[in-house]
């Protein structure tokens, strides 16, 4: 499918990767842009419609879906990441519970409420914003890594059940991006422009699934090795 005369809804769209998504999508000539926020009254970029949208409400994320039923790509990319310290930390359950509300659950709930409108033609679409954080070991944020692996399951298995129906899903493995999420940690960080271009270039190509930095595709490359990347992260260093 083309990006150009495309109805994009995002999802998380107020700020960041989000918001990047948004735009590339006006720039690349989509018909209508849809930013789902949860407040819409202090959103305000040209051409962009914002929508109201809560994606841990299922009566928020219905409602959306009714306000926008043109939508012909969805783009899930509202989650959230907290830094728990330990997967054995008292607060990782807390912490579980709730990024898996968003990362998870919040991807069921819209993917459910805007599939019914979604075109069968070839032209329908679902771009799900995943992480390179289901296969990399990192215990401080092991609550939102299992969210993210979650949810790249959920979209293996809604690509082969929308297969019947010409609906393309589009998975995107990335690492840290540049945005206020990230703003307070030292680690390398892609730019967030580049990592929406290489999705949409992507979705445009056929693809189903895209890494969108080197960490990311180095890493997948051990997935087939005896002893593969999540097992001992060293192996990716010596590569």
């Amino acid at each position: 499918m083309k990006i150009e005369d495309s109805v994009v809804f995002v999802t998380g769209a107020s700020r960041g990767l989000g918001l990047a998504f948004a735009r590339e999508a006006l720039a690349r000539g989509a018909a209508k842009v849809y930013a789902g926020v949860r407040n819409p009254a202090v959103f305000s970029e040209p051409g962009i419609i914002p929508v109201k949208l809560d994606v841990t409400d299922p009566a928020s994320v219905d409602v959306a879906a009714r306000n926008a039923s043109d939508v012909t790509l969805l783009v899930n990319n509202a989650g959230i990441g907290e830094i728990t310290g330990s997967p054995l930390a008292d607060c990782a359950e807390d912490h579980a519970r709730r990024t898996f509300e968003t990362n998870y659950y919040g991807v069921m709930r819209t993917t459910r409420a805007f599939e019914p409108s979604l075109p069968g033609d070839g032209n329908g679409a679902i771009i799900n914003v995943l992480s390179e954080a289901v296969w990399r070991v990192v215990p401080m944020l092991a609550p939102y890594s299992a969210s993210k692996a979650a949810a790249w399951s959920y979209s293996n298995n809604i690509r082969a059940q929308l297969k019947e129906r010409n609906i393309r899903v589009l998975g995107l493995h990335v690492g840290f991006v540049d945005t206020d999420l990230t703003k307070n940690l030292d680690v390398p960080k892609a730019n967030p422009v580049d990592v929406v271009r290489q999705t949409y270039d992507a979705l445009e190509a056929g693809e189903s699934e895209v890494l969108a930095d080197a960490g990311g595709r180095a890493l997948k490359q051990t997935l087939s090795l005896a002893v593969p990347g999540y097992i001992d992260p060293d192996v990716v260093e010596r590569k």
